[in-house]
């Protein structure tokens, strides 16, 4: 498990290119047959990624944790971005396509990830805060989500968001979770920007056409940085950050929250013409 050290808000001006993509940038996260953890500062989340080809991959708590297996004090959210596969929890088989979710209680022992086929495998992506509380393993399919229709072909940020993990749908301890479609001819998401001092987040950014890319525009209002998007790279916000992108084409991303509030709403927006 590699262990990922952002930046406070007094040292993160001071950051240079590289710096910056280092602290708050997760690449090369999607590996073929592996588990990949990264445990960050941000309210001790956990991202990661679990791409089984042949035999089923188990996750394990490892020697970072301090813990007996990796839900014992955990939640943990999952949506798939690949082809069709199967999660199993504690013996109880989930297959979960491509979009849909499977939120993880605490408590539960046994976790292991597999796919239908290796040669289109599944591509799970994984998001963790510690949970204080028990709520069931739940399985969710894109209909199943509830589905916001955001934004305006006209502002080039027409956007359909689906909330899985939410105060009002699949229960958890602090974990909100979900996904986000651009439209195509929209680019523009998260706009106007915000922050929410109660909780950080963690975009992944997926579907992103071979050639393009997008833009990730983090920090305080008055002091901006950009950080460049790949395919399947995932960026990770502190709560005093603003995130919001623009793409050269349209693309999707997963968005996870953890902190004290789940509500939606619980948001600072920033006018545009404060931003520097």
């Amino acid at each position: 498990m590699e262990h990922r050290r952002t930046a406070d808000i007094e040292a993160y001006p001071m950051l240079d290119t590289t710096e910056l993509r280092d602290r708050f940038l997760v690449e090369e996260l999607f590996a073929p047959g592996e588990i990949k953890l990264h445990y960050t500062d941000l309210d001790r989340a956990i991202v990661g990624s679990a791409v089984p080809l042949g035999d089923p991959l188990d996750l394990t708590a490892g020697e970072e944790l301090r813990a007996d297996f990796f839900c014992e004090r955990r939640e943990l959210g999952v949506i798939n971005i690949g082809g069709s596969g199967t999660i199993t929890v504690d013996g109880t088989d989930y297959p979960v396509a491509k979009t849909e979710c499977l939120y993880v209680g605490r408590g539960s022992k046994a976790v292991s990830f597999a796919s239908e086929s290796s040669t289109d495998p599944a591509q799970f992506y994984l998001l963790s805060y510690p949970a204080h509380a028990e709520h069931p393993t739940t399985h969710a399919k894109i209909e199943d989500a509830n589905k916001l229709e955001l934004g305006s072909k006209e502002e080039a940020n027409e956007r359909h968001l689906y909330q899985y993990i939410h105060e009002n749908g699949i229960r958890s301890c602090q974990l909100v979770m979900g996904f986000t479609v651009l439209q195509p001819g929209s680019v523009w998401n998260t706009m106007p920007p915000h922050t929410h001092d109660r909780r950080s987040e963690v975009y992944c950014y997926f579907d992103i056409a071979e050639g393009h890319r997008v833009a990730h525009f983090m920090g305080e209002p008055d002091e901006t940085r950009v950080v460049w998007i790949s395919e399947k790279n995932a960026v990770l916000s502190p709560s005093w950050s603003i995130h919001c992108g623009a793409g050269t084409g349209s693309y999707s991303f997963i968005w996870g929250m953890g902190g004290e509030n789940q509500r939606f709403d619980d948001m600072d927006g920033f006018p545009l013409d404060e931003l520097r």
